[in-house]
Parts: structure tokens; C-alpha cells; sequence
């Protein structure tokens, strides 16, 4: 007969509480929840469990809640008695119980996403309570146990058994490298240690909007006594299975660990063959325990990920622990303090690399922040390449290139690090370049040996190429490299050929030889080869800078130059923030509370000041593409010429008007030139005036128009919102044409004419009040509002209500026109209307300020009755030019008929999303104007705005731009320039689905 546990934990423990069964591998866990929500987890030991094991985890947890009360362990519950255990006497034998307080969050393998900072923390926890447990001492500490690592070698018995093949020849190799540091484990001081950190004994908290974190760490079931290096290893172990990126993995967790504990440098060289030997022990043992126990799957649940880790990872071991120190702040070899100490000394006395003293030699900056080359980030071909830093060639004098500068000359798909072109690649240079004419002479700055010479002929590679060994005084090598060299020395330097300090070994390349670049010389310098071999990356990930800056350190001193001459400095965007802060409003927000600073741009993608690129699917603004070629050409060529206002004839006015009304019916004909999509709705609510002689302005609710007084009157996004100042009196407004969750239904096939009749009322209320009525102005498609596509025949009957009570209709076509939603040039085609005026902004100048208003001539008369209308810079020769060229180019390069083909595109791969995760509840749009509605629940359609924060946090941590939109901040508002491609919408789709299978 089965114990009554519930009645047990009553009667013991005075607690009333429903029961449900935790895995475990042999004892009984409960989750113990009473009706007050109060939790615990109440443990029943198997009959033969050794009693020493149970008190070694009571006095464990005692010891540390002791220690260090922070520490996220569960408290031991007393029995009403004042016990930390009880005995219960069953037919099976003897059974020990104790209770614990449960801690909150899910098990880390469920806690999605495990970004680095969760890591971090994790690497935290193990090091503060390893550091607890320091001086914690229990007999049952040792005892002979199999997942103890220090008696790890029991496998080998095992292995020829359950092993054959390549897996045998794995595992042998594993097991090799174990032995082979076992005497510098055995030297490590010994402690107690949790032993099992794996992902399920982990547990993480946090909602969606709140930083996770963890919040338990469970079952210390498998203590026993080992150096700490191994419970970290065994953390490790789990950590990496099936990770995309294990090294980065390593790296966040060990430096965790390293804040709260720290290492030394031979405990971190260990970490990796006891990662391996961990992986050997488990697969070794659930295939032993998968013999006796063929149908439990409990025993296997980690063997295929251990397996597909051991055999198809592509870790170097050698740069894995150079990885490892550096995250640490550690040396990457022990010889490299005294290295740099020798560079130190001799600096100022080492041969002339140049054949000359370079003190005086001009710096030039290629950076992403100052420089503009390539013009096309993602592209640098022959020509551009050879002409790189021309600007800073002064009559054949050298010139230097920055060491460890962010550059986005490197533009070929060897740099990425991913699939999308917008994935992240390799910007940092790790070298001083020498610029100087080809066949300048190469120096040996101190005695060498040849490493290596080659001839890489790739394009953007090295061409002729060298690596020097040298030796210090105290008998420590390290390395130079010397790229973009005339190939011939290869014929004449050998590998171990000695070269004595100053000799002249070889020269620079040309373009046709050197990798296609203009003639300079690459001078790097690397601490290590262990982990490089002879193939050493000249660009490092920015995402790595720690480590590629600590193997490769800048080789100033051998050019006999002072670090800081030769040292890039990024612009500091922590001061930046401050700066900003200090002489901004508080009130103009950043988009992302983990800012982002953005230097350049290119077509639909933007780069921080690391080069980091970020596929822009948010901004409406730059409608042909961040940086176009051909606006940089116009606006420079205007400048260089005059920029005047329309009160001087100019043909540029006329051609950009007639240009912009070739796109628009008749009888819009009138065209007036602002600065702004909010002065020209400004303009607009002049002119409704101007034209009926009434006040009134009815709108959609949560509409926005500009942030003139004028506009924000008829801005319900911004009037009613925290702040603001509520509606004026001259403004009515009515509900948002949204048939997903207005009163009004897809599945009602009157809607259209229902949302437009509630205009009958906000009329009659003006009325009322004596106002008349001026007009109705609306975002064509509302977006602010919500990405909202109003159902076929709203505005028609709208428009028709508003003229006949004597008012005109404003198209607010700021976000929807000039071709963004592919079928429609302008959002009133889809809706089939013609407004009275026309609203456009911000998109017309592609980033250049500007605006316009279209209306009739009707109206334009009778604004004309009033004061003269003048905007300084509304009309500029510079605007016009600008706003036609921005036209020309929607038409020249079909990006009208692309945001056709590539929003069906993105909607289509949306709604296949939407079938396959509950928390979408619609899709919406038209070409590149495009909504994600989230929500907590389809029936109820209630919105889920934390989770669309959340998304839009990620997708920025996966480097896409979007935004959130709608009165509760719901939906996905995706708005790309005109430019993007297959590719980019490939990469929204893929990040957004990961994304949305990540949910905490």
C-alpha cells in the first residue's frame, strides 16, 4: 500500500497541500502547493538511501543560508517537532522525508532566452556558493561515486564495453587528455561543491519585461569533495550541449564566476578536458544504465546532445583558453606579461620596420564613425579597394592606420559570422597599417626566424604574407605578421630561415598582389600561435574584443611609437548618454533602454560605432535607402551652388511640383512646400478653415499628426495620452476603422459603412456646439493607431458624410504613400477616394527635412484671401531637388513594384507564423506597412504588450530594428525602407520565429 504522503506532510509538518510528482532519477520529489499559494517541495528518500547523504544536504543548506543568505538555495522547513528530517516505516523499509521551501522560476532548460547576462549570473551563483561551501565539511563528502570527477577514470573499464569505432577511438582520446592533467588537479585545494549544476537543477526567474535572473540552484543530492574547477566544468558540460555558440557560452559563464570567485589561470587551463571527461562520463553511463533500464528515458535524456557535442564540436582548445582567460582579465599565455614588458623596454630601440622613424607619420582614420568607406558597406571592389584612404595621401609621406579601429572595409562574406547579410561580422582590426608606395622595403625589427611565408590571393586578403617567431631575452616567443607584401618573398624566405634585426626581407605588394588593396602594410603582432596556427584573423568580432585585444596587443612598440599614437579611441557612448541627458528634455525618448549608438547607414541597414550592422525594419524615413548615392550627389551638387526659398523662381520648384502631381488626380494641382509632415497637417488645418469658414476637426482616436500645436489638437495618441492635455473642444473624435478588434468584425459585411457611420454623430455633436465643420483628417491607414488597414469603403462613406456636412478630407499620407504599400502609390487609391488635401512628410526627403501639402485650386484661392504664406525653408532649391530625386529613384529602381514583392513576401512568412504560434493574433498590411497584433489569448484577443516589448528587445539583441504601436503597445510595427530584400525578410522571419519559441 502506497504511504499517504499528504497525510504525512499534515501531520508532521502542520501543512495542508495538494501533491504532484517531480522527475528524479531515484527518489520521490512532490510539489507541495496549499490553497494560500504557498510552495514547497516535500523529498522522499529511497528505502536504501545512505542517512549521511541527507544530513550532508540539510547541513549544506544550513551552512550557507548561514554563510551567505543571499544565495539563491531552499530553506530547510522544520517539522512542527523542530526536525530537519523524518523517519517513515513502510513495508519497503525505511523511508527518510524533509521539506523545502520552493523557489521560484522554471528550470533553466524551459527558461528561453539564455542570453549571456542569465549565464553571467549563473557563473555568479556557482562562484558565491562555491565560495560558501569553502569551508563546509561533512563525512559524506567522500565516498566512492561515479559522477565525482576526480574518479572519472572508472570509465575506462567501461568504454571497450558499450563503445566500438570512432565513438572508442572519442572516448580514448578524451579519457588521454584527462590523465594527462589529473596531477595538476590532485595539487588544487579540495572543497565541497554542489557537483550537478545542470540545466535542471537550475532555475530561473523573471517576467517578460524584467531582467532574468537565477533564482535557485536545487538537488545538491550529488555533493561530494572536489577542486571547485570541477563543478564549474560540470556546469559547463550541460551549458554547452546544442548551443549555437558554446564558446561565448563558456566565456560569460566563466567570467561570472571569476566576479564572485575568482580563478586562477592553471584552474581555468583545466576547464576544458574536464568538460570533455564529464561528457565521457555521462555517455558512458546512460548507455550502461540504458541496458538495464531500456524504457526509461530519464537515463538518456542528455546522451545525444553529449554525443553530438563530443563528436561535431569545432572548439580549438588552445584559443579556447586564451577565450577563457581573457574573459577573466588574465593573461592569455603565462609569458605574456613578460612579453609585453620586453616590448616595453626595447620600445625605441628596434630596427625601423619602414626603413624610416615614424614619430612624425600622420594618422588616418578609416572608422565606421569617421570614415566613408566602402560606399556599400556589404560590398568593396577593386577600384574602391585601391583607392582606400587616398584622402590622406600627401605626395608619397606615410601614413599610419589605427590599431584596434572598427572598419567596414571588410566587406566580403568571409567576415560574417552568419547567414543573413545582415548577421554580424568581423570589424576590429587588429594591426597598425603602414600606408606607403608599393615597393617600399620591409625590416626585420629584432632577430627572427621565418614561420611562414604564403601568397593568399583571394580578393580583400593578404596577398604576400610573413609571420616572424621572436625571442625574448628571457627565452618567451611571440610573433609578428606582415601583410599585403609583393609575393616574390616567398621565393626567397623559407620557414626557420634566421633574419638578423634590421635586415630588409621584403617589400609591399600592389593592388594586383597585395589582396587588391591600396600598398600597405598589415603589422600585427600575436602572444600566442596556440590556437591561430598560420592562419591569423587581421579583423576580430567586436563581440570579442576582450579576447582578440589580449592575444594580439597593439604593436606599437615595435615600430618604436608610444600606444597612443597608434590606439584607436571610439567615441565614448556612455558619455554620450550623459551629454544627452544633461541638454536634452527627459521627455525625448530613446527607443531602446539599452541604447544604441548608429554612425552609418546603407540602404535598410545601420552600424554602430563597432560596426555591429542592425537590419533596419522600423524606419519610414529614409524611403530609398539609408546614405543613397544619388541624394549624397544632388544635395552636394546644390550646395555647391545656392540654396534659396520660393520667393526667387527657380526650376527645381516647378520640376520637383510637377514630378510630385504626375503621382496624383486630378483636381490635386496645388502644391505648398514645408519642413515637415507636421507643418504641413498644420497647414492643412489652416486651409480646411480658410475653405469652409467653420473650426471643427473630426479624427480616429489614438491618431498622430505632428508635433505642432496645432497637430497635437488633433492627436489623440498624444493629447490622451500620460501628460497630456486632453482634447480641445473644436475636435471629435471617432472609433479606429480596426475590424480585428473594433466593434466591428471581418466577419460583419457592413462594417465598412458601420465604422463610417459613427462620423454621424461626432457631425451632429459639432453641431451642437456651433462649430461646423472643417474636415476630417486621418492617417490613411492608421498607424500609430495600430498598423490599422481600414475594410474597402470606410473612407468612401466617410468622405461622403464629411463634404456633405460642408467639411474637407485630409489624407494624412505620411507613413503610407510614394509607393510603400506596393499596389498603391498612395494609400486613398486602395480605398478608392480622392481627398480634398494631401499630406505628405518625412519620406519625401529621405532624412532631409521636408514636407508637402497637395490640394485643390478651390482651395488654395481661398487660403490665398489671408496672409501671404511663406516657409523659409519650405521649397528650398536643396528640398526641391532632394524630393524629386527621392521620386526619380522610387521610379528608377522599381522599389514601388519591390515593396510589393517583398511585403507579400513578409506577410506571407507572418502568417505562417501565426498558424504556428497562438500568441499572434493577426497579421496585417500592405506591401512594407505592415502590423503583428500579440496577444495573450485568441478568444479574447487580449493584447500582449509585454511580450511585444520583449520581442522588439530581442529582435534588437538580434540586431533587427522594429516597433511597437497601438493603444496597449501590442503590435509589431514593421515599416523597412523601400530597398529590403529576400534576404532581410528571410532573417525577420527565422529571428522573429526563434524568438517567439524562446518565451519565458
Amino acid at each position: 500500500m502506497t504511504p499517504d504522503w499528504q497525510e504525512i506532510l499534515r501531520t508532521q509538518w502542520g501543512i495542508t497541500a495538494g501533491l504532484a510528482p517531480l522527475p528524479g532519477e531515484f527518489d520521490l520529489n512532490f510539489d507541495a502547493q496549499t490553497a494560500m499559494g504557498d510552495g514547497y517541495v516535500l523529498k522522499v528518500m529511497r528505502p536504501e538511501c545512505d542517512p549521511g547523504l541527507v544530513d550532508m544536504q540539510v547541513a549544506a543548506l544550513t551552512h550557507m543560508a548561514a554563510r551567505a543568505p543571499g544565495l539563491p538555495f531552499p530553506e530547510v522547513i522544520k517539522t512542527l517537532s523542530g526536525q530537519q528530517i523524518v523517519t517513515h516505516s513502510g513495508p519497503s523499509g525505511d523511508r527518510l522525508l524533509w521539506l523545502l521551501q520552493r523557489l521560484p522560476g522554471r528550470t533553466f532548460a524551459q527558461a528561453l532566452p539564455q542570453t549571456d547576462d542569465l549565464i553571467h549570473d549563473l557563473g555568479r551563483v556557482i562562484g558565491a556558493s562555491d565560495l560558501a561551501l569553502m569551508d563546509f565539511m561533512h563525512p559524506a563528502l567522500t565516498r566512492d561515486f561515479k559522477w565525482d570527477l576526480m574518479q572519472a577514470t572508472w570509465i575506462k573499464r567501461e568504454i571497450e564495453g558499450v563503445v566500438t569505432g570512432p565513438r572508442r577511438a572519442l572516448l580514448d582520446r578524451v579519457v588521454a587528455d584527462f590523465d594527462a592533467i589529473l596531477p595538476a588537479l590532485h595539487r588544487l585545494p579540495v572543497q565541497a561543491i554542489h557537483n550537478d549544476v545542470n540545466d535542471y537543477n537550475i532555475l530561473v526567474d523573471g517576467a517578460l519585461s524584467e531582467r532574468h535572473h537565477i533564482s535557485g540552484l536545487i538537488d545538491l543530492g550529488d555533493m561530494c569533495a572536489a577542486p571547485r574547477i570541477c563543478n564549474l566544468a560540470i556546469a559547463a558540460a550541460y551549458l554547452v550541449l546544442d548551443a549555437p555558440d558554446p564558446e561565448r557560452r563558456l566565456a560569460a559563464l566563466i567570467a561570472g564566476y571569476h566576479a564572485a570567485n575568482p580563478l586562477t589561470a592553471p584552474e581555468i587551463d583545466l576547464l576544458w578536458p574536464l568538460i570533455q571527461m564529464r561528457l565521457a562520463v555521462s555517455v558512458v553511463n546512460s548507455t550502461l544504465m540504458a541496458r538495464g533500464n531500456p524504457d526509461d528515458p530519464y537515463v538518456v535524456i542528455s546522451q545525444a546532445p553529449a554525443w553530438r557535442f563530443l563528436e561535431q564540436t569545432a572548439i580549438d582548445p588552445g584559443l579556447l583558453r586564451a577565450r577563457l582567460r581573457a574573459a577573466c582579465a588574465l593573461p592569455v599565455t603565462d609569458a605574456a606579461p613578460r612579453i609585453q614588458a620586453f616590448l616595453d623596454r626595447e620600445r625605441g630601440n628596434f630596427a625601423a620596420v619602414m626603413g624610416s622613424d615614424l614619430s612624425d607619420a600622420p594618422m588616418g582614420s578609416l572608422s565606421v564613425e569617421h570614415a566613408v568607406w566602402p560606399q556599400n558597406p556589404f560590398y568593396l571592389g577593386q577600384e574602391e579597394a585601391a583607392r582606400i584612404g587616398e584622402e590622406y595621401v600627401q605626395d608619397g609621406q606615410i601614413w599610419l592606420g589605427y590599431y584596434f579601429e572598427p572598419r567596414l572595409i571588410y566587406a566580403e562574406p568571409a567576415f560574417r559570422n552568419g547567414p543573413w547579410l545582415a548577421s554580424d561580422r568581423r570589424t576590429v582590426h587588429l594591426a597598425v597599417d603602414v600606408f606607403a608606395p608599393a615597393g617600399t622595403p620591409i625590416f626585420a625589427p629584432m632577430d627572427a626566424i621565418v614561420h611562414v611565408a604564403l601568397n593568399r590571393t583571394g580578393h580583400l586578403d593578404y596577398g604576400g604574407v610573413v609571420i616572424l617567431a621572436h625571442d625574448t631575452p628571457e627565452g618567451d616567443r611571440f610573433y609578428t605578421l606582415y601583410g599585403h607584401l609583393d609575393p616574390a618573398v616567398c621565393d626567397t624566405l623559407k620557414p626557420g630561415q634566421t633574419l638578423p634585426k634590421g635586415t630588409a626581407f621584403c617589400a609591399l605588394g600592389d593592388p594586383s598582389q597585395n589582396g587588391g588593396w591600396a600598398p600597405h602594410l598589415h603589422f600585427q603582432m600575436a602572444l600566442t600561435l596556440d590556437g591561430l596556427g598560420d592562419d591569423w584573423p587581421g579583423v576580430g568580432d567586436p563581440d570579442e574584443n576582450d579576447l582578440w585585444r589580449a592575444i594580439c596587443p597593439n604593436p606599437a612598440a615595435m615600430l618604436n611609437l608610444p600606444d597612443a599614437k597608434t590606439a584607436y579611441e571610439p567615441t565614448d557612448m556612455a558619455k554620450v548618454l550623459t551629454s544627452r541627458k544633461a541638454h536634452f528634455g527627459t521627455n525625448l525618448r530613446l527607443s531602446y533602454s539599452d541604447p544604441i549608438m548608429l554612425v552609418r547607414g546603407w540602404q535598410h541597414h545601420l552600424f554602430d560605432e563597432w560596426g555591429r550592422p542592425y537590419l533596419d525594419a522600423y524606419n519610414n524615413v529614409p524611403h530609398v535607402g539609408h546614405a543613397h548615392p544619388r541624394i549624397q550627389a544632388v544635395a552636394a551638387d546644390q550646395l555647391r551652388r545656392m540654396n534659396s526659398n520660393t520667393r526667387y523662381l527657380h526650376p527645381a520648384q516647378t520640376a520637383f511640383a510637377d514630378k510630385l502631381l504626375s503621382k496624383l488626380p486630378a483636381p490635386l494641382e496645388v502644391c505648398y512646400f514645408v519642413n515637415s509632415g507636421s507643418e504641413a497637417n498644420e497647414l492643412a488645418l489652416r486651409l480646411a478653415r480658410a475653405h469652409t469658414g467653420a473650426k471643427g476637426m473630426i479624427t480616429p482616436d489614438h491618431g498622430y499628426h505632428g508635433n505642432t500645436t496645432g497637430a497635437i489638437d488633433l492627436s489623440a495618441y498624444k493629447f490622451n495620452a500620460k501628460g497630456g492635455v486632453g482634447p480641445s473642444d473644436w475636435v471629435e473624435l471617432v472609433e479606429v476603422a480596426d475590424d480585428y478588434r473594433g466593434r466591428f468584425r471581418r466577419d460583419d459585411a457592413d462594417r465598412a459603412q458601420k465604422f463610417a457611420d459613427l462620423v454621424d454623430g461626432a457631425i451632429g455633436r459639432l453641431a451642437a456646439r456651433e462649430i461646423g465643420v472643417a474636415g476630417f483628417i486621418a492617417e490613411t491607414f492608421p498607424s500609430v493607431g495600430g498598423q490599422i488597414i481600414p475594410p474597402i469603403g470606410y473612407l468612401q462613406a466617410v468622405y461622403a458624410k464629411i463634404r456633405a456636412a460642408g467639411g474637407l478630407c485630409i489624407a494624412d499620407e505620411v507613413q503610407t504613400g510614394l509607393g510603400r504599400l506596393g499596389a498603391y502609390y498612395f494609400g486613398f487609391e486602395q480605398q478608392e477616394v480622392v481627398p480634398d488635401i494631401v499630406v505628405l512628410g518625412k519620406p519625401l526627403g529621405n532624412g532631409h527635412p521636408m514636407g508637402a501639402l497637395v490640394t485643390t485650386k478651390a482651395i488654395a484661392d481661398s487660403f490665398a484671401k489671408g496672409p501671404e504664406f511663406f516657409s523659409t525653408f519650405g521649397g528650398s532649391t536643396l528640398s526641391c531637388r532632394i524630393g524629386k530625386e527621392v521620386l526619380d529613384i522610387v521610379d528608377d529602381e522599381n522599389l514601388q513594384a519591390n515593396a510589393k514583392q517583398q511585403g507579400d513576401r513578409l506577410l506571407a512568412g507572418l502568417r505562417s507564423l501565426q498558424d504556428k504560434h497562438d500568441c499572434i493574433g493577426d497579421v496585417r498590411g500592405i506591401g512594407l506597412f505592415i502590423g503583428v497584433d500579440l496577444v495573450t489569448d485568441r478568444t479574447t484577443k487580449t493584447e500582449a504588450s509585454a511580450l511585444a516589448t520583449h520581442v522588439k528587445d530581442r529582435m534588437r539583441a538580434k540586431r533587427i530594428l522594429l516597433g511597437t504601436e497601438g493603444p496597449k503597445d501590442n503590435i509589431l510595427k514593421i515599416r523597412p525602407p523601400l530597398t529590403i530584400q529576400p534576404d532581410d525578410v528571410d532573417m525577420i522571419i527565422s529571428t522573429l520565429d526563434n524568438i517567439l519559441n524562446e518565451r519565458f
